[in-house]
């Protein structure tokens, strides 16, 4: 079964959301214990989440976790996405460093003697930082320029590089946890909690088996998420251009008015006149649009939306075969001490 605790051991807690990956999820989980088996002064665990993913996922996931004891399965009731999925897992996790990675195997557990050699030395947090991502041309073009954000909205230092494959510390995953608003954000949530994060090198392995379930749309959600939900400064940026445009009207409206005087034949220009209220139209809308976001997000976290509805988990899978399994004297028994009781 699962790998004797003891008490001088540092427990590792693997945490991996899950979607699709019943292909993969098992030769992640295989390095992992190999990986954990090369370094004797750990103990560990793995925790899967399945983000509702059909039932082909979850059910690997169970069997996973009837092989070894130190392994644990959530499974939510819908699709709540990534961060949430880690959420979930980080709450469950008991180790007193947290190692969160993907399920399709392009984040390689075989590298994590490098994020606890760097925890053991002193660093909070440590991401992974790849020299070749191998990922599709909108997924790269857009981890640029979620970095790009993150430096200005979030006060991300440009040097540092972050990644899907991160470890942090005990109290780091404490101070995650305590976030319990519909939205939450990885990044934005270690950020606020600490300075000392570092980088890895890594190698970045290619997809072996399906798809990314990152698209287009659940990528910009995300990064709209992370900056709205950790930061004012698009509604101080909404607040400047406004002001900005503001007065370039102002000014045009005076130059118009000046000319007219100067030169009464000069027509006003309807062009002109429709281009700039298109402009200056577009502008408010984009403003007023982006307000809403932040008011919207404001409704529903006081709403007391969940981040997830779990399911089920593999413990209660356990009991319920134990249940199953029972003698049917014990079971009669027990049926006569309850009624007695």
């Amino acid at each position: 079964m699962g790998a004797v605790v003891k008490k001088d051991k540092t427990r590792v807690s693997f945490c991996i959301p899950c979607y699709r990956s019943e292909k993969t999820v098992p030769a992640v989980v295989a390095e992992i214990d190999a990986a954990m088996e090369a370094l004797p002064a750990y103990d560990w665990e793995i925790i899967m989440v399945n983000d509702g993913a059909p039932n082909a996922c979850w059910e690997k996931i169970k069997e996973l976790c009837r092989e070894r004891e130190n392994r644990h399965g959530i499974c939510f009731a819908k699709n709540f996405g990534q961060h949430a999925a880690l959420m979930a897992a980080i709450r469950k996790a008991g180790g007193e460093i947290l190692v969160c990675l993907d399920d399709d195997g392009q984040t390689p557990a075989s590298e994590v003697g490098k994020f606890l050699a760097k925890i053991e030395e002193g660093a909070d947090v440590v991401y992974a930082d790849y020299d070749q991502a191998h990922s599709s041309a909108y997924r790269s073009f857009g981890t640029k320029v979620n970095d790009w954000m993150c430096c200005k909205l979030l006060g991300k230092p440009k040097e540092l590089h972050v990644s899907s494959y991160f470890a942090m510390r005990r109290f780091v995953a404490e101070e995650v946890k305590k976030y319990e608003n519909s939205y939450p954000y990885l990044l934005g949530l270690v950020l606020r909690t600490s300075s000392s994060i570092v980088n890895v090198p890594v190698t970045h392995r290619s997809r072996t088996s399906g798809k990314s379930g990152y698209t287009f749309s659940k990528l910009f959600g995300l990064w709209l998420n992370g900056f709205t939900a950790f930061s004012i400064k698009p509604l101080r940026a909404a607040t400047f251009l406004g002001t900005i445009f503001a007065l370039l009207g102002f000014v045009y409206g005076i130059y118009t008015i000046i000319k007219k005087i100067v030169n009464p034949a000069v027509p006003m220009g309807f062009s002109a006149l429709m281009t700039a209220i298109i402009f200056f139209g577009g502008m408010l809308m984009l403003m007023v649009g982006l307000a809403g976001e932040y008011i919207g997000r404001t409704y529903i976290s006081v709403s007391s939306a969940p981040q997830y509805v779990i399911r089920n988990e593999t413990e209660d899978v356990s009991s319920k075969a134990k249940e199953d399994t029972l003698p049917k004297d014990a079971e009669d028994a027990e049926g006569g001490d309850r009624k007695t009781s």
